[in-house]
């Protein structure tokens, strides 16, 4: 399992598909399958067939997961896309920060 460059609520545009160049919010990271869930990116409609708890059925929009890949972090300082880098603050916490700016990522 590799550890993963973003994380949940993490602000990143969308690098290749569909959406690309859309920008969205971390929802929730699969780190087995390397694969991120972003807030109204990668939208797909499902047709569900009537049941008991939905007796009409219809057409549901869901978002489905895009490969870590094809997203990249957004700086929250300079907001623009960047790579991350691991720093120490003073207290010897190891954080995520921007390699353009090289503030810290991390929400303390």
């Amino acid at each position: 399992m590799v550890k993963l460059s973003v994380r949940k609520d993490d602000t990143v545009i969308v690098l290749a598909g569909k959406d690309k160049g859309n920008q969205g919010k971390i929802l929730r990271v699969f780190p087995k399958t390397n694969r991120v869930l972003v807030e109204g990116i990668n939208r797909v409609k499902r047709h569900l067939r009537p049941t008991q708890n939905n007796p009409q059925g219809g057409i549901q929009e869901k978002d489905m997961p895009l490969h870590r890949s094809n997203v990249m972090i957004v700086c929250p300082n300079c907001s623009q896309p960047t790579r991350t880098s691991k720093t120490f603050l003073e207290d010897g916490k190891k954080v995520r920060a921007c390699k353009k700016c090289s503030e810290v990522i991390d929400k303390k």
